[in-house]
């Protein structure tokens, strides 16, 4: 038995809104085409995307820990970069 949804699934957008070098946006970890869609699809959809935003941003702060320690110390990390509000 599936529970009923009372609220709309949110999105995980946070407003940085570029392309990382996987295709991903920076800020929320989703596809182009799952941008596109949002609006468009069910909230059973928009919780396996989110399920997978979170499973990329996991990786990629893996990735990027990873990376902090076989730096070496006078190499600067890139941050992800953040938008300023627009209201």
């Amino acid at each position: 038995m599936r529970q009923i949804e009372i609220f709309e699934v949110p999105s995980p957008c946070i407003g940085v809104c570029t392309n990382g070098p996987r295709g991903y946006c920076t800020g929320c970890f989703r596809s182009r085409d799952e941008r596109l869609h949002w609006l468009n699809i069910d909230n059973n959809t928009r919780k396996q995307i989110n399920d997978a935003c979170s499973r990329r941003k996991a990786s990629y702060l893996k990735r990027k820990q990873s990376q902090a320690n076989t730096s070496q110390p006078t190499q600067v990390q890139e941050s992800t970069p953040q938008q300023d509000s627009l209201f």
